[in-house]
């Protein structure tokens, strides 16, 4: 699972050597905030996965990485198996049109994206723990539905 570090100006994914050789990437990939779009959670990544790798590694069913290409855009890709995703989708990106990454910090990173953070690099899941604004997790509110006729 990658790591999702924000600050004030940009989102972070931080690749460990084995996604770094998976991907074909030197170095994490680093996206400017005010390029993100919009964030759509997917329990199945693989229906968003679109084009070739371009360079990348593919195991149909298994591991998706690297940066795919398709119809004149480029994708990041880091999908594994059939675990919860994330699909960010930019526009004025140099790079990338579209993130698309097996991560369980999704709802994190959505919640993190709407908060005020410090210029300096936070992993996701601290800045909405750590937020004032934060719900803690067994004191959630429940749900009223409406009596029938």
């Amino acid at each position: 699972m990658v790591t999702l570090l924000l600050d004030q100006t940009q989102l972070e994914v931080v690749l460990s050597p084995l996604e770094r050789a998976a991907t074909f990437h030197r170095e994490n990939v680093r996206i400017a905030r005010d390029t993100i779009t919009k964030v759509q959670l997917t329990d199945d990544a693989w229906t968003w996965l679109r084009g070739v790798p371009n360079p990348g590694t593919h195991i149909p069913g298994i591991l998706a990485a690297g940066s795919w290409k398709a119809a004149g855009s480029l994708d990041f890709v880091l999908i594994r198996k059939r675990r919860p995703s994330v699909v960010i989708d930019l526009e004025g990106d140099a790079q990338y049109r579209r993130l698309i990454l097996t991560t369980r910090h999704g709802l994190a990173l959505t919640q993190a994206l709407r908060l005020d953070v410090s210029a300096e690099p936070a992993d996701v899941e601290e800045i909405v723990a750590t937020s004032p604004t934060a719900v803690p997790k067994g004191s959630r509110r429940p749900v009223i539905r409406p009596r029938p006729a």
